[in-house]
């Protein structure tokens, strides 16, 4: 039989001291094994398998897994369970409930990202932009100072760092991003990414990230049709955990449809007055979207990579600046089919591999006697693209 017994700091119930009592092995991290004075063989969570695997024979004794606060949140009970075990776990209270009561702040709301190393840190970062409150628990190459260096300076947020939580070196810092930057932190645990400006709306009936938007391709008398919205937003996949570069984006309706849907987002737009409406069609929408106001291609050089890429305005250089980038979708709107042509060509040139669309709908309109008449709206042509990943 094999036990998993998570501990957060205090001193552990009798079920839980009974089970390690009778244990033939204990496995867990050298850290937590110290503090509880436990003789035991030293593996955090994956090298537990490895450690265990002698002991999973017929007739072997029972075996004790101690883990970090619940073990069944993000714990070591996942990959037991994917080895075929159904150990009899014993939870305590998981690192993101004490950090969250550390910092006093209700949490049903808030999004939590567990990342594995460094390769996740855009995706994590990304869904920091994106959603007002975040729950972060560390990793290496995955903390205070490489969250708040990669979201400065178009993304402010307040970071709250808990260290060593139940521990004897336990400490909560409200940290400023560009203090987390450069403070020496010991082992954190918990990293709170809080929007200050955020205004917490009614409680809804889901933790975490709330559902998708009711609907999409929002009605709009200006701007691209809702069909052709539609088909790019199809074609551009946004998620959460995704940037989105919405470049030459006018009033903002693809950028604003994007956050909706999770995406972290950045608006690029020259001219003034778009830039106002963009800014009201944001609030009006209570979505998250940077704008850098500036003539691509220069605007974008200091953006962060983009994930997907929308461009609604510029030229073939425009275009060539995005791919180079790498995004995983391109897409272009576009006025003429000679236009769709030479952006084809030059998306080939640079590894994407693309089609055009020609988008044309025609709205019923209402006659003076009750009948009905079909009304032309502006056709789209639009090229969509990947990336052509080698064999």
């Amino acid at each position: 039989m094999i036990t998993v017994v998570g501990w957060d700091g205090v001193e552990l119930p009798a079920r839980a001291a009974d089970r390690l009592h009778e244990a033939e092995l204990v496995v867990g991290p050298a850290a937590i094994l110290g503090r509880l004075r436990i003789d035991g063989r030293a593996a955090d969570d994956g090298d537990v398998l490895q450690a265990l695997d002698g002991h999973l024979e017929p007739g072997r004794g029972p075996a004790v897994v101690v883990a970090e606060g619940d073990p069944g949140f993000f714990g070591v009970v996942r990959a037991l369970r994917a080895r075929g075990l159904q150990p009899d776990v014993l939870p305590a209270t998981s690192l993101i409930t004490r950090a969250f009561a550390c910092a006093g702040l209700n949490w049903e709301d808030a999004l939590v990202v567990a990342p594995t190393g460094p390769a996740q840190l855009g995706r994590v970062v990304n869904a920091c932009r994106a959603h007002p409150k975040v729950a972060l628990l560390v990793a290496p190459g995955v903390g205070p100072a490489e969250i708040a260096r990669e979201l400065a300076p178009t993304t402010p947020r307040a970071l709250i760092v808990c260290e060593d939580l139940g521990g004897p070196d336990q400490r909560v810092t409200h940290s400023r991003m560009g203090e987390a930057t450069t403070r020496p932190w010991k082992d954190p645990d918990v990293v709170l990414v809080i929007d200050p400006l955020h205004r917490p709306g009614q409680p809804g009936w889901v933790a975490g990230a709330q559902p998708g938007p009711r609907e999409w391709a929002l009605p709009s008398a200006t701007g691209l049709p809702a069909e052709a919205r539609a088909f790019i937003l199809a074609k551009l996949g946004p998620r959460l955990g995704d940037l989105v570069w919405d470049v030459g984006a006018g009033e903002g309706q693809i950028a604003v449809e994007c956050a909706r849907m999770g995406a972290a987002v950045v608006a690029v737009e020259r001219d003034e007055s778009a830039c106002a409406r963009l800014r009201t069609n944001v609030l009006a929408h209570g979505v998250k979207v940077a704008l850098t106001r500036g003539q691509a291609p220069p605007a974008l050089e200091p953006l962060p990579d983009p994930d997907a890429v929308f461009v609604g305005g510029g030229g073939t250089d425009v275009v060539v600046a995005c791919a180079a980038r790498r995004p995983r979708a391109l897409v272009c709107a576009l006025s003429t089919v000679e236009q769709v042509a030479a952006v084809l060509d030059l998306l080939r040139e640079h590894g994407y591999r693309g089609e055009g669309t020609l988008i044309q709908a025609s709205g019923l309109t209402l006659n003076a006697d009750g009948s009905h008449r079909l009304t032309a709206r502006d056709p789209v042509f639009v090229v969509h693209a990947g990336p052509v990943h080698a064999a």
